[in-house]
């Protein structure tokens, strides 16, 4: 079962932990809660990252929560089993986490105050740390070479399906109240102005000692050190420890470390193709 995949509509997705009927179950019967907060992205855009800093907003900056709780018992999955379950049994307010596609997000959400905090990361970086990252966990196929990773990525066939479709269809939802998008690179620069434009967000009144305290844990050391954040304790059965760190660089532009000139422009030509309709700019454009 490990690393073999199955499609549906249309989208990848592990058969470790996942299946079909869960992800039916997701999109038509599971109930978004008014009070929920989702954590959204596409995989390795600044997930656990931003997971964090909404623990500790959820804390007031008290890093207690963070180094007691895993991480992904703080926000569950929803779309696959074990955080399924998990969320169906969180006590309100639920903090949870998903990568799913927003065609197959929970329907309910639709008539729900729920707060969506869509994180978006330069997708030639994206596209490195999961190449990187598929070697690691035992949900996703060995990615092979890195070309024709590259060739996967750029046509969709990943897990959890194309970022460019990800990326049109919850930006489509940008202007709703309830729906607010940050980029990776933005929380880098100015972690301080991210966390106060999160927390007025989400209406969370923080002072300035407890802002600080927050950019302080969820800064990119303070998570590789705490091994309740940094994934050291995820089951064998998921993730090949022996391999490497869950937790990467966290630096912006690492793709020119790794990306040929050739295939720079490869992504470059498909990019400039699938974004033009969208009519926005990003800081790597």
């Amino acid at each position: 079962m490990a690393r073999e995949y199955f499609t549906h509509k249309g989208v990848l997705f592990p058969c470790l932990d996942y299946s079909p009927e869960k992800l039916s179950y997701v999109e038509n019967e599971f109930q978004v809660q008014d009070d929920d907060i989702f954590n959204i992205t596409y995989p390795n855009s600044g997930t656990n990252w931003m997971l964090e800093i909404l623990s500790l907003i959820h804390c007031d900056g008290d890093p207690g929560w963070v180094r007691s709780v895993l991480n992904w018992e703080r926000a569950p999955w929803v779309e696959n089993r074990r955080g399924l379950e998990a969320a169906l049994k969180y006590p309100p307010p639920r903090l949870l986490s998903s990568h799913l596609p927003v065609q197959l997000f929970p329907k309910s959400l639709q008539r729900s105050k729920a707060k969506i905090i869509y994180t978006l990361r330069c997708p030639k970086d994206v596209l490195v740390s999961l190449y990187h990252f598929s070697k690691l966990l035992l949900l996703f196929q060995d990615p092979g070479s890195l070309d024709s990773f590259l060739e996967d990525f750029l046509s969709g066939n990943v897990p959890y399906g194309s970022w460019f479709d990800h990326i049109t269809g919850w930006m489509g939802l940008k202007g709703n109240e309830n729906f607010f998008s940050i980029i990776y690179e933005e929380l880098q620069q100015d972690p301080w102005g991210s966390v106060r434009r999160i927390c007025n967000f989400l209406g969370k009144e923080l002072s300035g000692e407890q802002v600080a305290t927050v950019v302080e844990n969820a800064s990119f050391q303070s998570m590789k050190g705490n091994k309740i954040s940094n994934y050291s304790q995820q089951r064998d059965e998921f993730m090949d420890h022996q391999n490497g760190e869950f937790l990467g660089k966290g630096i912006c532009g690492d793709w020119r470390n790794h990306l040929s000139e050739a295939q720079s422009q490869r992504f470059d030509t498909v990019y400039r193709e699938r974004m033009q309709g969208l009519g926005m700019t990003f800081p790597w454009d």
